[in-house]
């Protein structure tokens, strides 16, 4: 369990990156890709980005010291994600080539602590050392070979995920917002509760909280764990398509009637949509919205989650499917 502690001032000062970050992003992409975790999320991008390894011997150099920093569980060096806020891949490279020695010594001997180490780990950092370029230029060709080809899509999401946000913060202010989180995390004031592999308590202490929305995050967010360093909580967006149902499949109609299927589509092209939105463009009662999602909900074909006055539905994966399907 992750407890992060609020102060009034804290309260005032939660921002939210409108972009996706880069190197976030990459850390993130790794860990997916060296498990198999989410196979309908990753599955297709992950056995593609294996077939490329295979072929493209600049990836699969590059594959080898990024899986030695970033291990598919435990601690990951907080020097690989430098604060930023922008989408500069190449601002936040710089940011890790001027990583000091001093910090590099110290993350490096937190991961020796569990995992073993190369020996060109330990020249990191050194006057002239060739290890800490080569580092970034494997960040630089995973990231082009990896994520370039689908960040318009990251984007997208992000971009969909930090709409949704910045609504509830406008309709309900930052209780609203933080309480959006759920069921990732807990609003207890003044303490975020966040599901995490480790008991720790992150004291902001006025310093303010960014949220960092990301497509690679999974299931639960995660956050730096050096408590020095400027909080950030990197939280899982909704890995749903914003256009994945344009219409409605005449197989979806038999199997849930048309309103149903209607809802449905109509919650796959857009997430967050609230009962009344689409009471609007099905063109039935809000009340029978309610009901007729209920339905759905039981049916694992869509969540709903309030937030601040409002509820928000989504399609899940299993609805996504059925569309897709029919």
């Amino acid at each position: 369990m992750l407890r992060i502690h609020f102060t009034s001032h804290d309260l005032q000062n939660i921002r939210i990156l409108r972009r996706p970050d880069p190197l976030w992003e990459l850390i993130c992409s790794m860990c997916r890709l060296r498990t198999g975790q989410g196979p309908l999320e990753f599955g297709h991008w992950r056995r593609s980005v294996h077939a490329r390894a295979k072929a493209d011997r600049d990836l699969g150099a590059a594959l080898q010291p990024l899986r030695t920093l970033v291990p598919s569980v435990g601690y990951i060096p907080d020097f690989l994600t430098p604060p930023t806020t922008g989408e500069d891949l190449f601002h936040e490279l710089d940011l890790v080539r001027g990583t000091s020695r001093a910090r590099l010594v110290r993350e490096l001997t937190l991961l020796g602590d569990s995992h073993t180490l190369p020996s060109w780990t330990v020249a990191l950092g050194r006057p002239g050392d060739r290890e800490l370029a080569m580092l970034t230029r494997a960040l630089e060709v995973y990231f082009g070979a990896a994520l370039q080809p689908h960040w318009s899509r990251i984007r997208a999401l992000v971009g969909h995920d930090v709409e949704l946000r910045t609504r509830t913060l406008l309709d309900g202010g930052t209780q609203a917002l933080l309480d959006s989180l759920y069921p990732l995390a807990r609003w207890d004031p003044p303490v975020l509760e966040v599901d995490y592999p480790v008991r720790r308590d992150l004291r902001l202490e006025g310093r303010g909280l960014l949220l960092v929305p990301s497509f690679f995050c999974w299931r639960r967010p995660t956050a730096l764990a050096d408590p020095a360093l400027p909080p950030v909580l990197v939280y899982p967006v909704a890995k749903t398509p914003l256009d994945a149902a344009r219409a409605t499949g005449d197989g979806v109609v038999r199997l849930l009637g048309r309103t149903r299927a209607a809802i449905l589509a109509d919650v796959a092209r857009r997430d967050g949509r609230t009962s009344s939105e689409v009471a609007e463009a099905v063109g039935i009662a809000p009340a029978s919205v309610s009901y007729q999602m209920g339905v759905l909900r039981a049916g694992g074909l869509v969540n709903s989650h309030r937030a601040g006055k409002y509820v928000r539905h989504a399609a899940t994966a299993l609805g996504l499917q059925l569309l897709d399907a029919s």
